[in-house]
């Protein structure tokens, strides 16, 4: 398969904030990878496709079994997703922001490659600009993981991404470049799946917090 970008490309979004992102849409839609910044660090992403989901696994270097976040619209873009109560309350409360949900597709409404165990689908609304223009131009979720290889430090700056994609020798990743990000902690994972909701990950919003939407839920 031919990418656009055959060769190593950077946006500069503090330049250019308003920067045209459709030859960056074209991109995702031809199954390839774009890195772009996230509430948190650095991400990877590509359309939840099987095309796409392959090109990101190989570029991580990750197994099949491990599934990859998606950032979406709203929590009405996957309303057929199993929106329990508490995850609706918690959506209504820490979206946008670094609070991910677990919850179950029960009509397999995303491919294969985006289900964890129990074909539970993980979900975040990220409040990054720049991720809202790339959901916008492509018309539906994106995949999410950390920059980073092999468990090291996740990137928090443009620069650290495209050394990442050097030292990797991928041309064919597009980057968009916000600069350097705060010091943050990962997303906070909970698994709506269960009642009541288990957090999996405390990350960047802390149980505490959580505990003011849901007294009930479990660390």
């Amino acid at each position: 398969m031919r990418l656009v970008a055959e060769a190593l490309r950077r946006i500069d979004l503090r330049v250019d904030p308003d920067a045209d992102l459709s030859p960056v849409g074209e991109h995702l839609k031809r199954g390839g990878v774009v890195a772009y910044p996230t509430e948190t660090v650095y991400g990877l992403g590509s359309l939840p496709s099987e095309q796409g989901i392959r090109n990101l696994r190989d570029l991580k270097g990750r197994t099949d079994e491990k599934p990859f976040i998606l950032l979406v619209e709203s929590a009405e873009a996957v309303q057929e997703l199993d929106w329990t109560e508490e995850a609706r309350e918690l959506a209504s409360v820490f979206w946008p922001g670094a609070v991910t949900l677990v919850l179950s597709d029960p009509q397999g409404f995303f491919s294969e490659g985006a289900h964890g165990t129990g074909s539970s689908v993980a979900v975040r609304r990220s409040p990054q600009a720049a991720v809202a223009r790339l959901i916008a131009e492509v018309g539906g979720p994106i995949t999410s993981t950390s920059a980073n290889i092999g468990g090291s430090t996740p990137a928090r700056s443009g620069s650290e991404v495209m050394e990442l994609l050097r030292r990797c020798g991928r041309t064919d990743v597009i980057v968009l470049d916000a600069g350097t990000l705060p010091e943050s902690a990962p997303s906070t994972i909970i698994d709506c799946t269960t009642h009541p909701p288990t957090v999996l990950r405390e990350g960047s919003v802390p149980v505490g917090r959580l505990r003011c939407a849901i007294p009930e839920i479990h660390e």
